[in-house]
Formats: C-alpha cells, structure tokens, sequence
C-alpha cells in the first residue's frame, strides 16, 4: 500500500512539475533564442498553456491551436475531480494505516479506489493524445513523433 501512495504521489508531482522545467530548460540556454510553444503566436506571447510537450516547436495554425486549446481543456474537469478522489483515497488510507482501528478491507477498497482514479486519469491522457494527434497534419505527426524521441529520459524497450 505504501509503495502505491508513493507511485501516484511521484506521478502527481511530475505532472505538476512539467511547466517548471519546461521554463528552467528555456532559463538555462541563454546562448540560443528563447524557445516559442507555438510558432504564430503574438510576439511576446512566450508560452501556450496547456500545450503537451510533444507539440513545442511544431508551427500550428490558429485553427489547430483552437483544437487543441479546446480539447487540454475540456478533460481537466474530469481529471480535476479523479485527482480529488486519488488524494482523498490516499490521506484515508494513510489515516486507516497510522490508527489502531486498521482494517484490511477497508485499506483494499481505498488502495483500489486511489488505483481506479489513477487508471481514468491515464487513459484520459491517451485519448487526450489521441485527439490532438488526429488535429496535426501528417508532417506534424511526424514532428510530433521526432520530438519524442529526441527527448531525454527513459526510453521504450523497442
């Protein structure tokens, strides 16, 4: 139960920490110019919100950035509330842990609570994907699918 609570706070946190290092990667390359999230933006407009990683740097027209503005933002209710549900499942379980009333069933029934949560929350991210996958043209795709591999981290066994 432990490692759970561990797993899905580190996921909570690397969501959340994303719009961080995307800046801090910006911040420290002062030799080369500042990187924009979508080419067509204003001047001065440096970052699109709620773009994905996988689409910086891909030049958008304003019709796909309509789309994909549309649909990052339609799913955060959902994902808003499943998160709500993952935590609260998570400060019981730690709760149920930490008192002398301890009940396994009970502890079951929060972990798969807290675990159900973190599925919806992943699979709206794949159909999020998914959608703004179907938005670019297949030059894009193409685009979107080199940034990915370019990108540093832990790579798929292929």
């Amino acid at each position: 139960m432990k490692y759970l609570s561990i797993a899905v706070s580190l996921l909570l946190l690397c969501a959340c920490s994303m719009p961080l290092l995307a800046l801090a990667q910006q911040e420290s390359a002062p030799d080369r110019p500042p990187a924009r999230a979508m080419e067509g933006l204003p001047p001065g407009a440096a970052h699109a919100p709620g773009l994905p990683p996988f689409l910086h740097g891909i030049e958008l027209s304003e019709a796909q950035q309509d789309k994909i503005f549309a649909a990052t933002y339609a799913q955060a209710p959902l994902l808003r509330d499943q998160e709500k549900i993952a935590f609260k499942a998570h400060e019981q379980l730690r709760a149920l842990a930490a008192s002398s009333a301890y009940d396994d069933a009970q502890a079951s029934a929060l972990a798969n609570t807290a675990a159900q949560a973190m599925a919806k929350i992943s699979l709206q991210h794949a159909r999020l994907e998914q959608q703004l996958l179907a938005v670019l043209t297949p030059i894009q795709r193409q685009q979107a699918q080199q940034q990915r591999d370019s990108r540093p981290g832990p790579r798929r066994p292929q």
